[in-house]
């Protein structure tokens, strides 16, 4: 469509994410220990996603929330970076920019978050007439019973605006519940997107291919992110399966989100199903290598260069 404005329009969450790796154990009461880095990076999922459409040379229009502060201008300076229209972002009165706080070793990660302006979501803020001038939305955030119905009532309207297709990336469900009527949201899905616990979780079957293969019955393409074992999408009963790209992984924070933002590339392009998982499965490998969420995450020439090399390695 010539009188698209944006490639993708995109609302979710947004934060720093101040990450300190080599924690091994925490100091005791009354204690310091001293580190030898401490980052600061962009965090969220939808932010990270949008950051990775920009790098990859696609323009995203992002709308969120940040605070009247230091780390909010920090995120609205890295958003343009990467080409990202910042104009729907609004600034809270009443919450700082949200903090997620990342201990890392070699073993495990742990957190400490401040919601701050991510409390502020809110689906019914999403501006449908800026919905309507991209040419896709991503969505994330769904937390079930919980707000099921708003994201079901979003999704009829996306719907019925002209041509506008549709990401959703189902997230963990911190619940426990794992909503069954999440299958009233497939049909009015394009690609859906889940790792491999997700799927399992929420299609009550053995292995994430059968949850595949049952979900595309009702969306375009399902997709499930296996981690080190590839990807695999499902689309029309015909089944896709994509490798991963071995790496070193340094910081894992953002690999799905930055699998999406590669996929959807690849299908804002035209590209076919097998193409899109290897755009997601390098993004998501590039991403790893280096700390935080977006920083090793490629641009355009970058992805289109290692994916070669990868190919060419495994013959």
């Amino acid at each position: 469509m010539a009188d698209n404005k944006w490639d993708a329009f995109i609302y979710g969450d947004v934060n720093v994410d101040i990450v300190i790796p080599g924690v091994e154990h925490f100091p005791l009461p009354g204690q310091e220990d001293v580190v030898d880095i401490m980052n600061t990076y962009v965090g969220g999922g939808a932010a990270l996603f949008t950051l990775g459409l920009g790098k990859l040379g696609l323009n995203p229009v992002f709308q969120g929330t940040i605070g009247d502060d230091c780390y909010g201008k920090f995120i609205m300076e890295e958003l343009k970076k990467t080409n990202t229209d910042c104009s729907l972002i609004s600034v809270s009165r009443d919450n700082k920019t949200g903090i997620s706080i990342s201990f890392t070793n070699e073993k495990e990660r742990s957190f400490l978050t401040y919601r701050g302006t991510n409390a502020e979501i809110n689906l019914n803020s999403i501006k449908l007439d800026k919905v309507q001038k991209s040419r896709h939305i991503h969505l994330t955030g769904y937390e079930g019973n919980i707000n099921h119905n708003k994201y079901l009532q979003l999704l009829k309207k996306v719907r019925k605006l002209n041509e506008v297709t549709i990401s959703f990336d189902v997230g963990w469900d911190s619940t426990g519940e794992w909503y069954k009527g999440i299958y009233e949201l497939f049909p009015y899905i394009n690609v859906l997107f889940m790792n491999e616990t997700e799927a399992i979780h929420y299609g009550r079957k053995d292995s994430a291919l059968e949850v595949i293969q049952d979900f595309s019955g009702y969306c375009e393409i399902a997709v499930a992110k296996l981690g080190k074992k590839g990807a695999i999408a499902c689309s029309k009963g015909k089944d896709y399966t994509a490798d991963s790209y071995p790496v070193t992984a340094v910081d894992t924070t953002g690999a799905g989100d930055s699998f999406n933002a590669g996929f959807i590339y690849g299908y804002l392009k035209g590209k076919d199903i097998m193409d899109c998982l290897k755009y997601g499965n390098g993004c998501g490998a590039l991403s790893v290598t280096k700390l935080g969420g977006n920083t090793g995450f490629p641009v355009e020439d970058e992805l289109l260069r290692f994916i070669k090399k990868q190919e060419e390695r495994l013959g």
